[in-house]
């Protein structure tokens, strides 16, 4: 196999991955609980915005994973593949890094995957290739760790909330 080849399956690989976590969030199909299921992981999560935030999120998560795995707009699909899983990570950052913990280790790997593409581009057997785009620039995959990061944080700062704090009874003197 060559460099090409191995481009195009880590890019479907990862991408279709992201793509159908979104599915998942907004529908029943791939074992998704529907828009409702969503939602309700959103808020449990403890995110405001109700199935406007989980419509977004899915449909950030299709669109970014789809270009990914075409190898469309590489960079861009890369900052839309890093800002949701900048999310994932931050609500998964407290329970550790490995996944068997519900940590952040998935997310993790997904970043690096989408920074790595946005390194070595896509590959010859991609669209950017077939339209003729020129490789992309080094610092593009700095620009798109960057975006991708501020964006996914800038989404958490506006759309979190944090945990009401909990009464405690007085201390008798």
């Amino acid at each position: 196999m060559d460099t090409d080849t191995g481009l195009l399956l880590l890019r479907l690989l990862a991408g279709l991955l992201i793509a159908a976590h979104g599915v998942q969030k907004v529908s029943f199909l791939l074992g998704g609980s529907g828009l409702a299921g969503g939602t309700e992981e959103f808020r449990h999560d403890g995110f405001r915005g109700g199935a406007l935030t989980a419509l977004a999120a899915g449909a950030s998560q299709i669109g970014s994973g789809l270009l990914l795995a075409a190898g469309a707009l590489t960079p861009l699909a890369a900052a839309g593949a890093i800002g949701v899983m900048t999310v994932a990570l931050t609500v998964k950052w407290p329970n550790g890094l490995w996944v068997q913990h519900d940590g952040y280790e998935y997310p993790l790997v997904l970043i690096g995957t989408a920074t790595a593409l946005t390194l070595t581009g896509p590959g010859r057997l991609s669209a950017d290739h077939a339209l003729g785009l020129p490789h992309w620039p080094a610092w593009s995959a700095a620009a798109a760790l960057a975006l991708g990061v501020v964006g996914g944080l800038a989404a958490r700062a506006l759309l979190h909330h944090p945990p009401a704090p909990t009464l405690q009874a007085p201390k008798s003197l």
